[in-house]
């Protein structure tokens, strides 16, 4: 199995070095959660009318090749010329510096500088590209169940404890076949950890144990696993750290209760229509705080592409305020971008639900604990997420204890940073 995997990862190398750009071309990998990938397309097209000596590919795929191909690629040195991705810092040595291709880069430090150091090595001031939305993590209830069910939507100071009893209660009522599911990521569960006390980062600026505030979440979540509250299909329908999101369970009204972010918006609301009300809840609470998990995507400049110079063309035109004011209103994502923000958003959505949940998530990014604020420009942010993910799905699958899992959380996140330090 191995020896196949090696092959198949090989091939995807291979062929990704025999489609890379020519000169004047320009390849963009691309995943979507939403409409995005059809926004991002209309808008390159745009740009080739304007610039029509640059050819723009836009190749979309799926979630899953930006975390598991997209980085064997970089290692090789081969890849895309410009991609969407999520693991901003770990892979931040294989961003170009676009400083020297842009036209304007004071522009870009004043509009996209908050989160600039997300998204390159630690120390550099170099310009790696922007973020194409900022995100948080945050639950979605479906009002029509709740309502249906005469139970009562929690309040905004609900704990944990206190959502998945009621969701419990809806899908008892409307014979659900879950009360509630988290996406299958270690970084959607990190937010509730942290509200339970967690804290990732160590003193020194390294990875810390696993602490007492992440185990009494990671308990909960195996209880809640093994009761039928949360559906295990969710969790251990993948192996190791592949991303499994619950989207398509919750909009086929499959349970009352989901938790994923942000991004997942103009996503409910395109495929639920008039299906159901749902509405955005903010993050439920712990014993510490009330946090989501800040992050988001940004669109980067690879470092070996051939043609710097076009990269920067398609970066500054896709920078622009009014592009990313467009894409942000189209795609119901909330920008990064200080101009954008600072002028308002008149988002593209004739659905009552949408407004309502973007601006719980606008509020709920006052709520964010320092612990989880600081996770995005980790290092080792990715590295814990992979461990979190893959050891508590083993546990849940009755593949270890606990306390297993708890000293290979520990051991996994020790490895790769030995890995990394090589």
């Amino acid at each position: 199995m191995r020896r196949v995997k090696s092959a198949l990862l090989a091939l995807t190398v291979g062929l990704t070095a025999s489609a890379q750009a020519l000169a004047g071309d320009v390849r963009v990998m691309w995943y979507s959660d939403g409409v995005e990938g059809e926004v991002i397309q209309d808008l390159l097209n745009r740009f080739m009318e304007e610039n029509p000596d640059i050819n723009v590919i836009l190749d979309n795929v799926a979630y899953s090749v930006i975390q598991e191909q997209l980085p064997i690629q970089l290692e090789a040195g081969q890849g895309p010329d410009i991609a969407r991705v999520t693991n901003l810092k770990a892979l931040a040595d294989h961003w170009l510096d676009l400083t020297p291709h842009l036209e304007n880069a004071d522009y870009w430090r004043e509009n996209f500088g908050a989160e600039a150091d997300w998204m390159r090595p630690d120390g550099s001031d170099a310009i790696t590209g922007f973020m194409t939305q900022l995100t948080l993590t945050g639950g979605f209830a479906n009002k029509t169940l709740f309502e249906q069910a005469g139970v009562e939507l929690p309040g905004e100071k609900a704990t944990w404890d206190d959502w998945v009893a009621a969701a419990a209660k809806v899908a008892e009522s409307q014979q659900l076949p879950m009360a509630f599911a988290i996406d299958r990521s270690g970084h959607r569960i990190s937010g509730p950890a942290i509200s339970y006390g967690a804290n990732y980062i160590a003193k020194d600026g390294a990875p810390a144990p696993l602490d007492d505030g992440a185990k009494a979440f990671i308990e909960r979540f195996v209880k809640w696993n093994a009761d039928g509250s949360h559906s295990k299909e969710v969790w251990v329908s993948a192996a190791g750290s592949t991303y499994r999101a619950a989207a398509d369970d919750f909009i086929n009204a499959q349970m009352a209760f989901y938790y994923s972010g942000s991004w997942q918006v103009a996503n409910l609301s395109t495929k639920i229509g008039d299906a159901f009300d749902w509405v955005a809840t903010g993050s439920p609470c712990g014993a510490d705080s009330c946090s989501g998990l800040p992050g988001g995507a940004a669109l980067v400049g690879i470092k070996y592409t051939k043609n710097p110079e076009e990269v920067g063309k398609v970066m500054d035109f896709l920078a622009r305020q009014d592009i990313v004011k467009e894409f942000s209103e189209r795609t119901l994502f909330l920008p990064a971008h200080k101009g954008v923000i600072a002028g308002g958003l008149d988002f593209q959505s004739e659905d009552p639900n949408v407004k309502e949940a973007l601006n719980v998530f606008v509020k709920a990014s006052g709520a964010v604990a320092p612990n989880a604020a600081a996770l995005p420009a980790w290092k080792w942010a990715t590295a814990y997420y992979n461990a979190l993910v893959t050891r508590i799905s083993q546990v849940i699958a009755g593949e270890m204890s606990l306390d297993e899992a708890y000293a290979s959380i520990d051991r996994d996140v020790a490895d790769a940073v030995a890995e990394a330090s090589r």
